[in-house]
């Protein structure tokens, strides 16, 4: 070692573990520090907090000369940077555990999202398309990483979590902590319509028999130094950290259980494939024993799981096992045996065998149901609840609001029933001093909350109350109760209005918030809220709930509000009411809605607005998901609303975009073409950027069987669709070819963003729409200069051919808009062909000759009786055709040579009788005799031989033999990918 280079390591060593914190992250990027960094552990910054930090550099947006701010630049310090957050994430081993742990849903997203690119997938392919089995291990282990993080996101976003307790107001901070907020939610919403895919592939997943490879800090190092190593070393079978078969399918498998097992709450079967792949995990984990590590399973968890699913789906082997309580109580469930529910309860407050949470969740479940109108079900809740009080109260827990609520208007029936259980659940001779003394303070405050003597008596002439009070406490309880004064029992006014409900009896703040946060009602949220200011004024309890969302534009004005209780009640009222709506939940919805309209329509003109607004959302969302669906047409009121609400010049009035989304949408997919574009003020057009397009859409329907002189709009249209599509040239790719994942590719320049535009055609299905959309982007796809397959589409001569600045146009979006709106539009209608055709054209167009066969097979399939008749000729065109016969002038060139190719006709002597050309046939057996192939000349001359081709026949017959193996080698491909 050279003088200096020892004086270097020397300075290396002395410095301390942890550089300044404004520079340690340059610190790490010029010295090459990291390996050593990670090695020391140094406690702060921690190595995932590394990852935080390098991605947050590396995603700084830049400001130009004028101000402006920019994406970040893709730069080699930017690259860097991700380099070095992808190497921590590799010295910790990839472990989700501790990344979830530690990291954020976007910081995550970001980092599996740049391992995906270092490992050479492709943006904007679909994870379920690709064959695992064949690709490089690096790339396998990336795709499964992500996709098992996808599914594990999901189930954890479906968990309640405990609001913490807010500190002091800080604007930057809750801004902040919104954007995060938000960012988070759109993630999970992109996640959660992705599930189904991700399953797919991790059940795919399960069928791999090979050792699989995750990067490693040493192979990211080969691809940042050797970028043309990237087909070698990095990708083959030795190279990387080795996860073994049965680690893979042990984490996937417990995966999938746990997504499955969320699925259950709405898809009963679900549980079986949950408890499956649980049971899987188990045996999984008892294979690899001590030898595993990196397979880390939460087995306390995965009990659980375990006993949840033996519970929801029993074995049918019923000599195997013994019938559990939670069993005996999920099958008493499922046949309506609540009776016998309540026997179950009543037995276990004796042997504690029942944990309290099953115990309460089963009383959540009843209660769900009698609020649906089953009210038969109201005298087994008050049943089921008295069980888990005095259970509560047995184990020293406080009485539950449910029993409150229940008990507020007692009967004879009621009480018998409730000293029945406090009989059977306690034995006097074995019980504890602290038992006793528990049940007998139990039945003294249940005296003591009662109005009629009559019922007191009830309670104290009974057995167990003699036996566990001594006579004076009897006594004196009597006399305490005969004197004091009748109480008036609110309860009993009848209730007339939202404002007429009187608060109950104070109960314990965390179990009202608990109420607050299950219950829809609300006018039971408005009685809850009342106790919950009785008790404390210091509490904000719009904050309870993190899952408690409202727009921005919306909480501004309703936080302003003066009044604490009624700012409350307005925000919680509004986002439940969003709530129900999202999840489809339209009758709870429109209740909570319009008692936030009777609410604010006293002292906010502006919120009464707000408010009318979401109903009117609310009611085209429920016309469009029930009876609209089928195709009935909606009342003239609703569409009177919608034009209202369009022609609304209310000035300060806080307006949701998307309430304008499914307006216009909602006009677009009832034809109301005339209104968008002869009726809808000037001022809305151009200041509402959905009006614009909406208008632009309807004029191009109208004008589309019109001369092609006359379609302004459609050009119009166009420029405003390109505008969108296009980027800065600041934003141009990198000389290395590379596309971050997590650069902000969408401009502002258009009236809206590319995302926005995708999720407004999502809410169309009117065909004659969606075709134009879809054959404008088809156009705009077709246009870059190094496109080698021109995709298809009807109307596609209306747009113009070039665009002015073919380099601002960002190809790459526009070529996933494309699939994502060809996709959406067969979800509406799988039988369009023109849209089969389109789908296939981007297969073929993307190499991928399989599922563009499929594709075009099933085009042909809708509109010939699945090939019982012919194919339309502008179905199969010249393009589209699959057989060289098929062609208006068989192409012998193409056919000859590809019969000459040795690899390509195994089995292909089977498909002769579908083959009506004579010469191919001529030139079959010809080559067949050429190479000595016997069997298979015999095969040719056979069917060369038959009567139907002989060429003397008539013509007639000569098309009509061709339409017959034309059909039956249709049907034959067909069944192969149907």
């Amino acid at each position: 070692m050279s003088a200096e280079a020892a004086d270097r390591e020397a300075a290396t060593s002395s410095r301390p573990c942890t550089p300044p914190q404004t520079c340690w992250f340059e610190f790490l990027l010029e010295e090459s520090l990291l390996e050593k960094h990670l090695r020391k552990a140094c406690p702060d910054p921690a190595p995932v907090q590394l990852i935080v930090q390098f991605l947050e550099q590396a995603s700084k947006p830049s400001v130009n000369e004028q101000n402006q701010v920019q994406p970040p630049p893709d730069n080699k310090r930017n690259r860097s940077l991700k380099l070095l957050a992808l190497k921590v994430a590799a010295h910790l081993k990839w472990d989700l555990d501790i990344l979830e742990k530690s990291l954020s849903v976007p910081v995550l997203n970001m980092l599996l999202n740049e391992l995906l690119c270092v490992s050479k997938v492709p943006p904007g392919t679909k994870h379920v398309d690709v064959d695992l089995a064949a690709l490089p291990p690096t790339t396998a282990m990336a795709i499964l990483l992500y996709n098992r993080w996808a599914i594990r996101t999901i189930v954890q976003s479906s968990f309640p979590v405990k609001q913490a307790k807010p500190g002091p107001p800080q604007l930057n901070v809750m801004n902040q902590m919104q954007q995060e907020k938000e960012l988070t939610e759109n993630i999970l919403k992109v996640l959660r319509e992705q599930a189904a895919d991700s399953i797919l592939v991790l059940e795919a997943a399960l069928k791999l028999n090979k050792d699989l490879y995750v990067h490693t800090m040493r192979t990211l190092d080969l691809l940042a130094v050797e970028p043309g190593t990237v087909n070698g070393e990095t990708e083959n079978s030795t190279a990387g950290l080795k996860i073994r078969t049965e680690e893979m399918q042990c984490q996937v498998c417990y995966d999938l259980g746990a997504a499955y097992f969320q699925q259950g709450s709405t898809n009963s079967a679900a549980y079986e494939s949950a408890r499956e792949k649980f049971f899987r995990t188990k045996e999984l984990i008892a294979e690899i024993g001590s030898l595993s590590l990196h397979c880390t399973i939460d087995e306390k968890r995965l009990a659980g799981y375990c006993q949840a699913c033996d519970v929801l789906v029993p074995s049918s082997d019923t000599n195997s096992q013994q019938v559990t309580p939670y069993s005996q109580v999920h099958i008493c469930l499922r046949s309506g045996s609540y009776q016998e529910v309540v026997q179950i309860f009543i037995e276990d407050n004796v042997t504690f065998t029942l944990p309290v949470q099953f115990r309460q969740s089963v009383l959540r479940e009843l209660f769900q149901k009698a609020q649906q109108g089953n009210e038969a079900l109201d005298e087994i809740c008050f049943k089921i609840c008295s069980c888990n009080t005095v259970r509560d109260i047995l184990e020293g827990r406080t009485i539950s609001v449910q029993f409150n609520q229940l008990f507020l208007r007692p009967n004879k029936e009621k009480i018998d029933f409730l000293l029945e259980v406090c009989s059977r659940s306690i034995d006097i001779e074995k019980a504890s001093d602290s038992l006793k003394g528990n049940m007998a303070a139990f039945l003294k405050n249940v005296c003591l909350g009662l109005e009629d003597l009559q019922y007191v008596f009830m309670i104290s002439s009974h057995e167990l109350f003699i036996t566990l009070l001594k006579d004076e406490e009897r006594k004196l309880l009597v006399d305490q109760m005969r004197k004091r004064s009748p109480r008036v029992n609110l309860c009993i006014k009848p209730v007339t209005s939202f404002y007429d409900i009187p608060a109950s009896a104070s109960v314990n703040i965390g179990q009202l918030e608990h109420q607050l946060i299950l219950s829809v009602d609300p006018w039971r949220i408005r009685q809850i809220l009342i106790e919950l200011h009785g008790m404390t004024s210091e509490r904000q309890f719009w904050t309870v709930s993190n899952k408690w969302e409202v727009p921005s534009v919306y909480s501004t004005v309703i936080l302003g509000i003066k009044d604490n209780l009624t700012r409350d009640l307005v925000y919680i009222l509004m986002a439940k009411g969003l709530h129900c709506s999202t999840v489809k939940d339209f009758p709870h919805s429109k209740q909570l809605f319009t008692a936030g309209l009777e609410l604010v329509t006293e002292f906010s003109p502006k919120l009464r607005q707000v408010m009318l607004n979401e109903i009117l959302l609310l009611d085209i969302l429920t016309h469009e998901a029930g009876v609209g669906h089928s195709g009935e047409r909606p009342p003239s009121d609703l569409i009177s609303r919608v034009r209202g609400y369009l022609e609304m010049r209310l000035p300060d009035i806080p307006l949701r975009q998307v309430v304008a989304a499914e307006c216009v949408a909602f006009m677009l997919n009832w034809r109301e073409n005339e209104y968008l574009t002869l009726q809808v003020p000037a001022f809305l057009f151009q200041n509402n950027p959905y009006v614009k397009l909406g208008q632009l859409l309807a004029a191009t329907c109208k004008e589309l069987p019109g001369p092609k002189e006359s379609r302004r709009t459609a050009k119009d249209l166009w420029e405003v669709v390109v505008q969108i599509c296009s980027v800065s040239n600041q934003h141009k790719r990198g000389n290395d070819g590379r596309v971050s994942l997590i650069k902000q590719r969408e401009s502002t320049l258009g009236i809206m963003y590319r995302s926005e535009l995708l999720s407004f055609i999502k809410k169309l299905r009117e065909p004659l729409v969606l075709t134009i959309i879809l054959s404008l982007f088809v156009k705009l796809h077709n246009v870059r200069e190094d496109i080698v397959n021109d995709i298809t589409a009807e109307h596609i001569s209306i747009w113009p051919s070039s665009i002015p600045n073919l380099q601002s146009v960002d190809f790459e979006a526009v070529a996933i808009t494309v699939r994502e709106v060809v996709r959406y539009a067969l979800s509406v209608n799988p039988n369009s062909h023109a849209w089969l055709i389109i789908q296939a054209d981007i297969y073929f167009a993307t190499n991928q000759h399989s599922a563009a066969l499929h594709y075009y097979l099933q085009a042909g399939a809708v509109c010939s009786d699945f090939f019982n008749k012919a194919v339309p000729p502008d179905v199969y065109t010249d393009q589209v055709a699959i057989l060289c016969q098929f062609l208006r002038e068989i192409d012998y060139k193409t056919a000859f040579k590809s019969l000459q190719e040795q690899n390509s006709h195994d089995a292909m002597d089977s498909y002769y009788d579908y083959i009506w050309d004579v010469t191919i046939l001529e030139y079959l057996t010809y080559l067949h005799h050429k190479r000595g192939e016997t069997d298979k000349r015999q095969i040719a001359i056979k069917a060369i031989g038959q009567t139907e081709l002989n060429a003397s026949n008539p013509e007639e017959v000569l098309q009509l033999a061709a339409q017959r193996r034309k059909k039956k080698f249709l049907q034959a491909m067909a069944k192969l990918y149907f």
